[in-house]
């Protein structure tokens, strides 16, 4: 079979067929009385081969080794083309993220398109005033959401991660469904980030999505969520704030969430029925009812007064202290 007949049935140009002989790959067979080249059924069989090897990353030199060196063994050039393949693919997808948040931006000319390439190169940096700069540059740059929800999640320096939340609170109702992901990363410094980024955002969409924090397998999420869902007039809330009282886990700003539900009449003896609830000495020790009755203090209705009464006699000094110098104050309102 002449040089061309191969060509067009292996799908490899004469050219590179060429190229092969000249590496001593392939060599046909021998050459016609005019002196072109034949190949034989086998010399077809070693340009597949070849090609299969190629599909697989192997240079022209490690093709020629595989089909030639009976002592060559595939393994460590197979781990080395898996290293390979996987740092090229981890390129190929950072660029292939880069410019798809690029398009998010809309910009409308080449130089948007180098004003948002330099705020990701500053999102990125090992610098924390030049990530705090592009931040707060965000206020008149537009930057790709995708981008700050990611630099927010990830963030470490304080100052920055509050940067990064305002970013966000400013960029408009396409962050949170993003930051919500977060929620349920398999680490939780990553989950802290986001309940705290989602509660600095003022939209229905942020704080329905804190709603459904309300159930996350992370007890941290539950409760700063409801922390702040709390201020917000949740009711779904009262359950996790009590508990927070109780444990002595942020129970001053549990304490000012119930404040803030209980002017709802309805929810405030809701509120206080529920914190009676807890009050039994034998259910819990002594510190969590004085945290109890002092929650009580901004609770009105008169389910709070009567149970403001009964522990005013109470057997711990301490309790019946607060709960008398608060029945006293709310005398004088």
């Amino acid at each position: 079979m002449l040089i061309g007949e191969v060509a067009r049935r292996s799908g490899v140009s004469a050219r590179m067929l060429r190229h092969y002989e000249s590496l001593g790959l392939v060599q046909p067979t021998g050459r016609s009385h005019a002196g072109y080249r034949e190949y034989a059924d086998e010399d077809i069989r070693r340009i597949f081969h070849v090609e299969s090897l190629r599909s697989l990353g192997l240079s022209l030199r490690d093709v020629k080794r595989a089909l030639e060196d009976p002592g060559f063994t595939p393994s460590g050039l197979v781990d080395d083309l898996i290293r390979r393949t996987r740092e090229r693919i981890a390129r190929e997808t950072e660029l292939l993220t880069r410019l798809r948040r690029i398009g998010d931006a809309e910009p409308s000319g080449w130089p948007d398109v180098l004003q948002v390439v330099a705020l990701l190169h500053a999102l990125g940096s090992d610098s924390p005033e030049r990530r705090q700069r592009a931040a707060l540059a965000t206020e008149t740059t537009p930057a790709p959401v995708e981008a700050l929800v990611e630099a927010a999640l990830n963030e470490t320096d304080p100052n920055v991660a509050g940067a990064l939340r305002w970013a966000l609170a400013q960029s408009g109702d396409s962050g949170p469904a993003l930051l919500a992901e977060g929620l349920h990363s398999p680490r939780p410094e990553v989950r802290k980030r986001a309940v705290h980024a989602l509660a600095e955002i003022p939209t229905d969409t942020a704080t329905a999505l804190l709603h459904d924090a309300l159930t996350n397998t992370d007890i941290g999420v539950r409760r700063y969520a409801a922390m702040i869902l709390g201020t917000r007039g949740v009711a779904d809330t009262i359950p996790t704030l009590i508990d927070m009282i109780v444990d002595e886990v942020n129970d001053v700003d549990a304490a000012d969430a119930l404040s803030v539900l209980a002017n709802d009449p309805a929810l405030a003896e809701r509120i206080a029925t529920g914190l009676a609830g807890r009050l039994s000495p034998g259910d819990i020790a002594a510190p969590a009812r004085r945290r109890i009755t002092q929650a009580l203090a901004d609770i009105p209705g008169t389910t709070a007064t009567r149970t403001l009464e009964k522990l005013s006699d109470d057997a711990d000094r301490g309790v019946a202290v607060t709960a008398a110098y608060l029945l006293d104050r709310r005398t004088k309102r």
